[in-house]
């Protein structure tokens, strides 16, 4: 098949593009950017194309392959974009703690809520805090798994309530 003649039937096909793209990216500018990539990919990769075959299937593959990858790349870049004048992109994983004193405070106020604890609540929660697993606390307690989970549930319930501002 001649360059003329694929791109010809390339151009004939494209329509039945838009719908796909908007259905995958939900936006219209992203469905146009979309669209013309796997145009793009299509005319870069016409050797790859067997005549004879459904090119619609092969143009809607390029698209969904196009989509994912790019879904993928966002996702793997965990970034968010401020729109501030200077347009920077921000790690969203960057913690900063300016102050030191304010963090013990915190951890202090935390600890003296897991001691007021009523003990029924307190001894399973340590545990689970410490890293064992609910099966290794069931074990250890003597009591059912469904017992410690919930009163571990518990537990942090009324943590939360207890410390208001995390």
């Amino acid at each position: 098949m001649s360059t003329v003649e694929f791109r010809q039937m390339l151009l004939t096909n494209t329509e039945f593009l838009k719908p796909f793209a908007i259905t995958l990216t939900r936006d219209a500018e992203a469905a146009k950017d979309l669209m013309q990539e796997t145009i793009y990919r299509a005319l870069a990769n016409q050797e790859k194309y067997n005549v004879g075959t459904n090119i619609k299937a092969w143009l809607y593959t390029i698209m969904r392959n196009i989509f994912i990858n790019n879904y993928r790349r966002k996702a793997k870049q965990q970034t968010i974009f401020d729109s501030t004048p200077n347009d920077f992109l921000l790690d969203t994983h960057q913690t900063a703690v300016t102050n030191d004193a304010i963090t013990r405070l915190n951890m202090k106020e935390v600890q003296a809520a897991i001691h007021a604890l009523p003990e029924i609540f307190r001894n399973p929660f340590l545990l689970y805090f410490d890293g064992y697993k609910y099966h290794e606390i069931a074990a250890m307690l003597k009591e059912p798994l469904g017992t410690i989970k919930s009163r571990i549930h518990f537990a942090r319930k009324l943590l939360k309530n207890q410390i208001q501002r995390f």
